[in-house]
């Protein structure tokens, strides 16, 4: 059966702006990233974890809280010019859509986590021309705008980039990975065995292995290319684009589908990200209120 554990910092500090946040949290999941994203904001939260059934599955009354009834889900409670504590909270699922509203709410700039878009001089223009916009915004705004189009930081540009790619092109692929592996290891009848190997030895070859080779092939490409020398991939300090690729990149890095051998940079980034603090904060809830943490 499912288990549910709960912890709470009634403590809220100044960084939540009234709000009082809960995280529904999941063993060996994608809601590990929301935690380690509520350290490094330093926000007060209700944890609240959850045990996997028999089955591997979510339970089912998280179905209670959201109706995909996944995790991670965060719901908010009140905040400045927010919904009052009468009200029903604000529920919050989707781990992109969490983090960037948690970073564009409760200070993701302030804490380093949201590049810089424009450098100084850009940011100085745009300023001027918002000043221009307000004087006569119906015949300036779209040539204000233009003149911004492709003046981002790398960065940034980055970032939103990750944003985007650890849900939409890695993990698709990734998923296909565990399954082929899962159906290779499967216990099946000796004579049913030739058969699983010849559907997932076609599909190594046919599609798995080159993607595989492409997607970590840019990434090796990417960490050791990143602004300022990195370490991260937005540059020198660690970013919310980080903490989204933290999940499929530990997740492939501590099974046989890559090697260390093969993509030095990407093993070595993923160390450095299971020794942020952040990261090793989170880890530390989990066993205080679990007794253990499990990676993916």
């Amino acid at each position: 059966m499912a288990e549910e554990q709960a912890l709470k910092n009634t403590n809220l500090n100044v960084n939540n702006r009234g709000a009082e946040i809960t995280l529904y949290w999941l063993e060996t999941s994608r809601s590990h990233r929301i935690l380690w994203l509520l350290e490094d904001l330093q926000l007060s939260y209700t944890l609240k974890t959850f045990k996997r059934t028999a089955d591997h599955l979510a339970p089912a009354h998280l179905k209670d809280v959201h109706p995909l009834g996944k995790s991670p889900i965060v719901t908010i409670q009140g905040g400045q010019g927010g919904q009052g504590q009468s009200q029903s909270p604000l529920v919050l699922a989707e781990s992109g859509a969490i983090i960037e509203y948690l970073c564009d709410h409760f200070g993701g700039d302030r804490a380093g986590l949201v590049p810089k878009r424009y450098d100084h001089h850009r940011e100085r223009e745009s300023n001027d021309q918002n000043q221009d916009q307000d004087r006569d915004q119906d015949r300036d705004q779209d040539q204000d705008q233009l003149l911004l189009v492709g003046s981002e930081t790398e960065a940034w540009l980055r970032y939103r980039y990750y944003m985007h790619y650890a849900e939409g092109s890695l993990m698709s692929l990734l998923i296909v990975a565990y399954f082929v592996t899962s159906i290779k290891s499967a216990p099946v009848p000796f004579f049913i065995k030739p058969i699983t190997r010849m559907i997932t030895g076609k599909i190594e070859s046919v599609y798995l292995n080159e993607n595989l080779n492409t997607h970590f092939s840019f990434l090796e490409s990417q960490i050791q290319s990143a602004p300022d020398g990195g370490p991260f991939l937005c540059g020198r300090h660690l970013t919310a684009a980080d903490i989204f690729m933290s999940f499929p990149l530990i997740a492939v890095s501590g099974r046989s589908t890559i090697s260390r051998q093969q993509y030095p940079a990407v093993f070595a980034y993923v160390d450095r990200l299971k020794e942020a603090d952040g990261y090793k904060r989170a880890v530390a809830k989990i066993i205080e209120v679990d007794g253990s943490f499990q990676d993916v």
